[in-house]
């Protein structure tokens, strides 16, 4: 799919990116001015009065900050067809999908060229400060990478998701010839219809041209980790494949078939050396590696809700580098990784300010800042006042509002980040969490990173026996007086009973969040259940997802179920194998 890199100047791309930081305030206004002047004809915008002024003081007088569900009506006429200025002065032709894993459903996004604009420029940005701490020279990189099918909408616009988007851009082709390699798997493959013949074509693919696989790379953590473990159940048959040059019957696409014949030939020696080196390895421990001795990282999204399949990562990848991809969403993108060294549990994203236009909602943790902000005239909604990218503090978390060139203004992504310091003037973010994400029955208040850390404390648990937390999730069971937290596991082997009970109260003393804590003493939440599942649950809610039309490379495992998921909910009750529920609550840690 992508040529080998010819004329990217490394140096020159830093530069740039250095100019742009360092005056970040200064490129914000011009950046909102930019947008305003494009839009200012669009409907949305006239409503609000802003008569053609563009300065931030007027901006945010007079604009509201907004959730999807606000926008939602104008985006609706936009894809039913309405070809006026809705929230763009120029006509938007395309539509992204959400992934639907947050809010049980997904979402319909505007895209347009000026978002293709912004997703080739922070791939450039990142992939030069990559290169410089990761030099490599020709050769490919290993791509799990999956385009679902575009449809057309009621108003006969191309939707499909933010990764189909990209991929199916003509500008993406051309773009990326500059900046990244050619990808093991021929376009077929990539834009296949069936997932599971893709990934097989994938990994046999990565391995026919192995000496020449410079990096390992998919969205998400989570797809990496998928591979390999499939790679663990098919790696003889593609061994086989190899040997004879003929194709496995579990690919039945003609395209596909079409294309890997032109790849495939008979290769005894190449299939004898990987059969070799898969029979030696212990537990498949470096197995990236060991296939792919040129490797020089592995790369994808690993923060957040990827971050529970770190573990199994670094199984794979024995020593070479965990690389985070940048930080971005289906609305747009946000920040590059220039620290391309630093771990992903450290990994921080420097936000490049000239792709769109950034607030901050400050999140506020202690009482004396809360009563600060009841006092501040400038509180609104519940909330206080939202700050400017440079207006940041370090150590401080709050809310993003993005503002974008594709019609989104004061939109609030929900995501929660932490300012961990400055690149220039523009801050380096890291992410904590999703806001909206969080376990909820009285006062407490967990989020997907409390469920996570809880998670992780009670593996351990398991981690004596052998066995591994393959995947989880959560949900809030308010059926029963009082609720209580239920949390699903799909576990890689068999454990006693015991020690399962074990987990399950250890799950429940790790939520160490105040209202948790004292509901559970005076039992205004109930024992939490752990629910454990057979294997292959958390396999069906993927195909799940996947007959949504969701695509693998934006696939993120729910991590709380809620009302809207009422199909994930019904999978995951419906392979329940054993329940446990806590014992006598105690806040102490886990032994």
């Amino acid at each position: 799919m992508l040529e080998k890199m010819e004329s990217f100047d490394v140096n020159r791309e830093i530069e740039e990116f250095e100019a742009v930081t360092k005056d970040a305030e200064r490129v914000q206004r011009e950046t909102l001015k930019k947008i305003l002047e494009e839009n200012g004809s669009a409907e949305y915008l006239q409503n609000l009065g802003l008569n053609g002024r563009t300065d931030p003081e007027t901006f945010k007088a007079f604009v509201p900050i907004v959730t999807h569900n606000e926008l939602e009506p104008y985006i609706q006429r936009i894809a039913d067809g309405d070809s006026s200025p809705i929230l763009t002065g120029k006509r938007i032709t395309t539509i992204s999908l959400s992934s639907g894993t947050t809010q049980g459903r997904q979402k319909f996004v505007p895209f347009n060229d000026d978002l293709m604009d912004n997703t080739m420029q922070i791939y450039r940005t990142s992939f030069a400060f990559r290169n410089r701490e990761f030099p490599i020279g020709t050769g490919k990189a290993l791509q799990f990478v999956y385009s679902s099918k575009q449809f057309k909408t009621k108003g006969g616009l191309a939707a499909g998701t933010a990764t189909t988007n990209v991929y199916r851009n003509p500008q993406f082709k051309s773009g990326m010839k500059a900046i990244m390699f050619q990808g093991c798997s021929p376009d077929e493959v990539i834009f296949g219809p069936d997932f599971y013949q893709s990934l097989y074509c994938h990994l046999l693919c990565g391995l026919l041209f192995r000496n020449e696989v410079q990096f390992v790379f998919s969205t998400f953590a989570h797809s990496i980790v998928y591979s390999f473990r499939t790679f663990e159940q098919v790696w003889e048959e593609l061994c086989t494949d190899i040997r004879d040059g003929v194709l496995s019957s579990r690919v039945s696409v003609p395209s596909i078939r079409a294309a890997m014949s032109k790849l495939l030939k008979p290769n005894p020696e190449l299939a004898d050396l990987i059969h070799t080196k898969c029979s030696g390895l212990s537990n498949w421990y470096g197995l990236i590696p060991e296939l792919f001795p040129n490797a020089k990282y592995v790369y994808g999204i690993m923060t957040g809700s990827m971050e529970p399949y770190l573990k199994k990562l670094r199984h794979y990848a024995g020593k070479l580098p965990l690389v985070c991809h940048d930080y971005g969403s289906s609305e747009g993108w946000i920040a590059a990784n220039v620290n391309p060294k630093l771990p992903p549990e450290s990994a921080t994203f420097a936000v490049i300010p000239n792709i769109g236009y950034f607030e901050f909602i400050p999140l506020r943790h202690n009482a004396h800042a809360q009563e600060q902000d009841l006092m501040d005239p400038d509180f609104i909604s519940g909330e206080p006042k939202p700050v400017g990218l440079t207006e940041v503090k370090v150590g401080e978390e709050y809310e993003i509002l993005l503002t974008n060139f594709a019609g989104l203004y004061r939109y609030r992504l929900g995501d929660v980040v932490k300012v961990m310091g400055f690149h220039n003037s523009t801050p380096e973010l890291k992410f904590v969490c999703r806001r909206n994400l969080v376990l909820n029955i009285n006062i407490d208040k967990n989020t997907e990173k409390d469920l996570q850390l809880s998670v992780e404390e009670a593996g351990r648990v398991l981690a004596e026996e052998k066995v591994e937390v393959l995947d989880f999730t959560s949900h809030v069971d308010v059926s029963t007086e009082p609720g209580h937290y239920v949390i699903f596991w799909e576990i890689s082997g068999q454990v006693e009973e015991d020690v399962l009970q074990g987990c399950c109260n250890c799950l429940d003393k790790s939520f160490v969040d105040a209202g948790y804590v004292s509901s559970r003493k005076v039992n205004a939440i109930g024992p939490l259940e752990l629910r454990l599942v057979r294997r292959g649950t958390f396999q069906k809610i993927l195909d799940h997802y996947l007959a949504l039309g969701a695509a693998v490379s934006q696939f993120k495992t729910p991590r709380c179920v809620g009302p809207n998921n009422n199909m994930v909910l019904q999978i995951l009750n419906g392979n329940v194998v054993k329940s446990f529920s806590s014992t006598a609550f105690s806040s102490a840690m886990c032994i």
